[in-house]
């Protein structure tokens, strides 16, 4: 390695592999609090949403959706609702598995389950956006609003990192 040249990251970590010194132990441990955290933030995403669908019905308004209206609210509710669930999961998981020494285990699930739960939380933004600009404004700008959410929450939640990750890996491996 030259004098300009940096470390290869180790996977999983901000910090170049010999910079971070910490024990696999200690690596589980900070991925699990930096994982509470992100669980945290969409966790009260997904509340603020399921309260929301679960009122609707019970307002006066409801029984004039259209056919179509009534469907996406059906199937958002049953993505929030699914995101719900495997954003709760995890928490469990850890109550179950409580000081067995699975906490790696733990981790890779919650990291899986996050992941899902946030693809399903993607669905449901979008679902809600359509079902609000449909009855609104009519089908042309609920196609449109859709559109833009979906392909917009698509791209900042998934392809931006996943581009990275993509660039990162090719780097690592010119690297080596």
């Amino acid at each position: 390695m030259t004098a300009t040249s940096k470390p290869p990251l180790d996977p999983g970590s901000e910090a170049p592999a010999n910079e971070r010194h910490e024990s696999p132990l200690e690596r589980v441990d900070r991925n699990t609090i930096e994982l509470m955290g992100e669980l945290r933030v969409a966790g009260t995403g997904i509340q603020v949403l399921f309260a929301f669908l679960l009122v609707v019905p019970f307002n006066q308004r409801f029984s004039k959706l259209s056919s179509f209206e009534r469907h996406d609210y059906f199937v958002t509710l049953l993505c929030i609702a699914g995101a719900a669930a495997l954003l709760i999961a995890p928490a469990i998981h850890h109550r179950l598995l409580f000081r067995l020494g699975e906490k790696p285990y733990l981790v890779s699930v919650a990291n899986r389950t996050t992941i899902a739960a946030l693809a399903l939380l993607s669905v449901g933004f979008t679902g809600i956006l359509v079902l609000i600009s449909d009855f609104m404004f009519g089908e042309l700008t609920a196609i449109v609003v859709g559109t833009i959410a979906g392909v917009g929450l698509g791209a900042l939640w998934f392809g931006i990192p996943m581009h990275r990750r993509r660039t990162r890996n090719r780097l690592l491996r010119s690297t080596r």
